[in-house]
Parts: structure tokens; C-alpha cells; sequence
């Protein structure tokens, strides 16, 4: 008999498969049965990498998974059709992008970047042009949110200060401020009524919407160095990321950090119970990972960890809920500076210095 495996299409419609070829439902021979496969990290590989002209950082797949968007140092945001690889270059900006956003319904992106200013795209556009700028912080930004309801974004930066805006035509709903230092990640709680925003201090806040009230603090200060003799303030949080199940909030960054003009620390995840607040424990990274921070994680629908790191090299470190140590590496080719998920939960998008973007399927 026949035993055919039943996974997503990168489309994200149900579909078996035969080998790594996806052929659809209807399609399954006579005497066909479907056995569900459990993405498995221990068998990602990099399946397909997309090329740009400059280095990239950030990057975001569309909540449908059609395009991957990344931020360029050409001061561009890049677009690329996953299936396809045909690329689209968004030009506004005046300084490198940061940080991208989408509507939950796909229709429209937020980018962030070092000239200030947000800019709003028609994300489905075939050739996207800005549909309006905004000057929103004074200093770069370095992140931006937007609700599950799509109604509002948040942004942020080192002006310290988080603004939220209306999404539908960009004026400024209410700002919080209480960082005391540049604000790097932000993370829009699914319920809709908080974002938690995490500085280079290691002090995460989180923030009633829309009012900027603060609600409470956590201290992920282990991200953080000042190192007296070089004079610099090292590390923050770089991500963060929230459990499917709502119970586990996740910081990225890094820790042990004896050199840092010297690129010398190792990789790390503080993560806390978000009832009480409470830490919950270390992710840490490979015993043989020096000279790596992490740049971004997020949690997989199935509940683990990931998150990529650069510094040396490049990989993406994944963990188990309550686990110390990594239960695989995915080894890259170059120095990781972003990640997403894709929706359909067996792929991921990896972006990096040597100007390409790598999507890795899950076996």
C-alpha cells in the first residue's frame, strides 16, 4: 500500500506528499492513507536562498506566507515571492531599516528604520510604493508592532520611548515612556491589551494599550554589560517572543560578555512566567558557541524555541520548553541576523550578512 505523508503546501492548503515533492489531495492513488508528520528541526536544511545586493538584517514572512520581507543596508526593504524568488526593492527610506510589521491581514507593511521615520507599503502591491511616512521617534528605530487586531502599531527606538499609532492612517495615539536606555524589541500581547518592550539595560516593560500605562516590569539584566574600561553599555534585549500557550515569555540576546568591542559573549534566552513574572529559567547556547549573539527567536506553534544567532558564524539554536541546552543546531553558512516562521509551520526564513535570505524546511 501506498503511505503518503500529509503536510501544508507553502500555499497553506492541506496536501500529501510523496518524498519532498507536494502533490495535491485529490491527486492520491487508490489505496493511499495520510500519516500526519510533526515538523522535526533535527532534519531542517536550507532548501532555497534568495539574493540581494547589500547585506540584510530584520525580516518577515506575510501572515498568508507568500512574500518574505527583509530590511537591506542599501537602505531598502526587500520583497521576494517564496515560491518564486522574484524580488521586489522598496525604496524610501534615507537610513537602514530596522524593523518590519504587517497587518494580521497581510495588506499592508510598517517599516522602521535609523532616518526616523515609519513608512507604510501596500505589501500586495506588485510593485509597492509608500502609501505615507511618518517622523516618529527622534533616533532610530528598532522596532515595530502592530496589534492582532490590526487597528494599531507600536513603535520604538533610542529615544526611549514607545509610540503607538493609529494603522489605518498613521496618527499618534498615546506614547510610554519609562525606558533608560534604547528600546530594541517589542511584542503585542494576543490579547490585544499589552505590549512588552525590552531595552539595552535588560528592563522589559509592559504597557497597557492604548493608554502607555505601565503595568509592570521584568529584569532581564543577565543580557546585559557595561564594560568599564572600553566605557560602553553591551548586549539588551534583542527579541522577544511569547509561548503558544501564553505562559512563557522568552528574551534573546546575549551574556558573558568579556570583551565586548572584541565581539567576545555567548548566546542566551531568559525566559519568565508571564502570570507572576517570575524568571523561568535559561535557554543557554552550544558548549562551542562563542562570539554570538542572537538576533531574533520565536516560538513554533508545536511549542519549542528558535533563534539565530551571528557573531562567528551563523546558526539557529533550538530549544524545549525547560530545557538548559539546545536539542539541535542548524548550522548556516553565513552570519544569521533575523529569523521568522513561516504559518505554515514547516519552514523558516533565515537573513544575513552575506546579502542572501535562506528559507530551511523541517523534515
Amino acid at each position: 500500500m501506498l503511505q503518503d505523508k500529509l503536510r501544508i503546501h507553502p500555499a497553506g492548503k492541506p496536501v500529501a506528499t510523496r518524498g519532498s515533492g507536494f502533490i495535491a489531495a485529490k491527486d492520491l492513488g487508490p489505496g493511499s492513507s495520510l500519516v500526519f508528520v510533526m515538523p522535526d528541526p533535527k532534519q531542517a536544511k536550507v532548501v532555497k536562498e534568495l539574493e540581494h545586493t547589500a547585506p540584510l538584517t530584520a525580516c518577515v514572512f506575510d501572515p498568508q506566507g507568500r512574500w518574505l520581507f527583509a530590511c537591506s543596508e542599501d537602505r531598502s526593504v526587500v520583497r521576494w515571492e517564496v515560491e518564486s524568488g522574484k524580488k521586489s526593492v522598496l525604496a524610501a527610506h534615507q537610513s537602514w531599516p530596522m524593523a518590519l510589521a504587517l497587518t494580521p491581514d497581510g495588506t499592508t507593511l510598517i517599516s522602521g528604520a535609523g532616518d526616523d521615520s515609519l513608512v507604510w507599503w501596500p505589501a500586495a502591491d506588485a510593485e509597492p510604493k509608500p502609501i505615507r511616512t511618518v517622523r516618529a521617534h527622534d533616533g532610530w528605530i528598532r522596532a515595530v508592532a502592530v496589534s492582532p487586531d490590526g487597528k494599531l502599531a507600536a513603535s520604538a527606538g533610542n529615544d526611549r520611548t514607545v509610540r503607538f499609532w493609529n494603522a489605518a492612517d498613521g496618527t499618534p495615539v498615546a506614547e510610554a515612556k519609562g525606558h533608560t536606555r534604547d528600546v530594541y524589541s517589542l511584542l503585542w500581547h494576543p490579547s490585544g491589551q499589552f505590549v512588552v518592550s525590552g531595552d539595552l539595560d535588560g528592563k522589559i516593560h509592559q504597557w497597557e494599550v492604548p493608554s502607555g500605562k505601565l503595568v509592570r516590569s521584568f529584569d532581564a539584566g543577565t543580557l546585559h554589560i557595561y564594560e568599564g574600561g572600553q566605557q560602553v553599555h553591551y548586549g539588551g534585549v534583542r527579541a522577544l517572543t511569547l509561548s503558544p500557550d501564553g505562559k512563557t515569555l522568552a528574551a534573546a540576546g546575549h551574556h558573558k560578555s568579556t570583551n565586548p568591542l572584541g565581539n567576545v559573549q555567548e548566546p542566551l534566552v531568559v525566559t519568565f512566567n508571564w502570570e507572576d513574572g517570575k524568571p523561568a529559567g535559561n535557554h543557554l547556547g552550544s558548549d562551542d558557541l562563542k562570539n554570538h549573539t542572537l538576533w531574533a527567536a520565536k516560538y513554533h506553534k508545536d511549542g519549542w524555541l528558535a533563534a539565530a544567532a551571528g557573531g562567528g558564524g551563523g546558526f539557529v539554536l533550538f530549544w524545549k520548553k525547560g530545557e538548559e541546552k539546545p536539542f539541535h543546531r542548524l548550522d548556516l553558512p553565513n552570519t544569521a541576523r533575523g529569523l521568522d516562521l513561516h504559518p505554515d509551520g514547516i519552514r523558516l526564513a533565515t537573513v544575513h550578512h552575506d546579502r542572501k535570505a535562506r528559507i530551511s524546511q523541517f523534515g
